[in-house]
């Protein structure tokens, strides 16, 4: 087969590009105008969701005179407005059920193999979050904006389910847990022998009788004649 005279024109040099942190999806672009005193200024409005699908999700909004800008502006915002999103086993750890503005969000815990169930900005939200199985229902407005704000509220809301301290803390070894256990019964050994003594001092020089009930009155009293 004969060569292409045209030459090659991939660079050696050329890097890969490398993965980015977050996802991110527009979920509208509109145009919005502000009357001024010459007329009406014309600007284009984005909506951006970002998320790493493990937990963190963010929603930004920005202005400018064309799309790209507006995204970019709207990319950066999310970032600063990052919230965490606490999943157990793929889901919410409970049902919420919020209201902001024109909008009421509602969600609730799904089982294993049920995805998620919701749709326009919640869904994309959702799916930035990483969670897998939800089922949700929106009230209210239609608006793309308000609903995407409404469920980072209902999110940053959830409470449980993140890791414990004891599951955040590094796992001692086998060697270390037993060595704080003996520490533990050495001290409390030392402590027992401690009050021990103690209470052999109180003790010392008191007289010590054995007594009946005979000997006891009415109001509980030693009788005259067992007292000496």
């Amino acid at each position: 087969m004969a060569k292409s005279s045209k030459p090659d024109r991939r660079r050696p040099n050329q890097r890969k590009r490398e993965p980015k942190e977050f996802e991110e999806t527009t979920i509208s672009v509109d145009r919005v105008t502000r009357v001024v005193s010459g007329g009406r200024r014309m600007r284009f409005r984005a909506v951006v969701v970002i998320g790493n699908k493990k937990g963190k999700v963010g929603l930004g909004t920005g202005k400018a005179n064309d799309v790209q800008s507006a995204v970019k502006k709207a990319v950066a915002d999310a970032k600063r407005e990052m919230i965490n999103v606490p999943i157990v086993n793929g889901t919410i750890p409970h049902e919420i059920d919020k209201k902001f503005k024109a909008s009421r969000i509602r969600l609730v815990p799904a089982g294993e193999g049920t995805g998620v169930i919701a749709g326009s900005s919640l869904r994309v939200i959702l799916e930035n979050a990483g969670i897998k199985n939800v089922l949700s229902k929106r009230y209210g407005t239609t608006n793309k904006l308000v609903n995407a704000q409404c469920t980072i509220k209902a999110l940053a809301s959830l409470k449980g389910g993140g890791l414990t301290a004891e599951e955040t803390e590094p796992e001692a070894s086998e060697d270390s847990k037993e060595v704080s256990g003996k520490k533990i019964k050495k001290a409390i050994k030392v402590e027992q022998g401690e009050q021990a003594k103690a209470d052999e001092e109180a003790l010392e020089g008191v007289e010590i009788k054995e007594v009946s009930t005979d000997d006891i009155d009415r109001d509980g009293n030693l009788k005259g004649a067992a007292v000496k």
